[in-house]
């Protein structure tokens, strides 16, 4: 038996938002990842959690040309490409009082949806948290990446670090960039280069790595990572699969050991919930081509699920 939290989310239609690519990425297959979802019956399932749902398909773009990096970026016009599709995209829909879901894709879109969410909060005096579940930090720069692979840089980019037509999405700039490292939050990381570590700490970003969700448990971390949030906020979630541990979730090109159990997943994504301020969802690098019978993009579903109210919680609360 399962209990439905009432969140903003629930009063909202859900728009998903395809997003078929891999240009960011290190492999190829990511761009199967909106498919692997509806497979999986995204839809099908928060529907009968009662919500209201729109499959807005998938976006179009620009194909991945598998070309070395150009001056410390590879692809650089196709990641631009896309990700203004994806903001144009997200930002439509919450102008038309929906919940954005874009369904990537690799993790570089971000870039995309993320400026769309934070031009719609300046927009309307919002307040944005965002929450980073991710094995990495994806704190690249150019200077930096050892591969040139944009969905290592989306957080950099956003704090304003990055090639201008990305830092540049909605408006924004390096000088008032779409995301203060202030309103981030990243959970699960345990994958860091050592350059990039140092620009994390100079940016002052809250990041709950592995480490102190082994030292402190989850519940104390998600009960940080959600704390101090003005009345209001719009709570944005961004979510790569690679968080996860590769024994439950094995279908990513990424895969780092030691990540959150399939209950301490749950657990976030539940807490996420008891907020009632979750208004927009980005979930990536689902790679089918790394995947069996689709389980990754399956618990992802679950996931999903739990964010928008699903819980296992029996006892009454309070």
């Amino acid at each position: 038996m399962t209990d439905a939290v009432a969140t903003p989310s629930s009063a909202h239609p859900i728009a998903l938002i395809g997003a078929p690519t891999d240009v960011g990425a290190g492999a190829r297959g990511a761009s199967m990842g909106p498919e692997a979802l509806r497979v999986a019956g995204i839809a099908e399932a928060l529907a009968a959690l009662g919500l209201v749902v729109h499959d807005i398909g998938n976006l179009a773009g620009p194909p991945n040309p598998w070309q070395p990096p150009v001056n410390g970026f590879r692809h650089l016009g196709e990641v631009i490409e896309w990700n203004r599709a994806v903001h144009h995209a997200v930002l439509a829909q919450l102008h038309a009082g929906c919940v954005p879901v874009m369904m990537g894709g690799d993790h570089c879109l971000a870039m995309g949806s993320i400026s769309a969410v934070a031009r719609h909060c300046a927009d309307r005096g919002v307040p944005l948290r965002v929450l980073w579940f991710d094995a990495h930090a994806d704190f690249n720069t150019a200077a930096l990446t050892p591969s040139g692979n944009l969905h290592g840089m989306p957080v950099a980019s956003l704090c304003g670090d990055g090639p201008p037509e990305l830092v540049g999405l909605g408006g924004f700039s390096a000088a008032h960039p779409a995301l203060s490292p202030r309103d981030l939050r990243q959970i699960g990381i345990r994958s860091v280069d050592e350059g990039e570590k140092q620009l994390v700490h100079q940016a002052g970003i809250d990041v709950f790595d592995m480490r102190y969700i082994d030292e402190h448990g989850m519940r104390a971390t998600m009960e940080r990572a959600l704390a101090d949030m003005a009345p209001g906020t719009h709570l944005h979630v961004s979510l790569d699969v690679d968080f996860l541990d590769p024994d439950i979730a094995p279908g990513v090109a990424t895969t780092i050991r030691g990540g959150p159990t399939y209950r301490e997943a749950q657990l976030c994504m539940e807490m996420v919930a008891d907020t009632g301020r979750m208004a927009s969802l980005d979930i990536v690098e689902i790679n089918p081509a790394y995947d069996t019978h689709n389980r990754t993009a399956e618990l992802a579903v679950d996931l999903v699920e739990s964010l928008f109210g699903k819980s296992t919680l029996m006892r009454r609360r309070g």
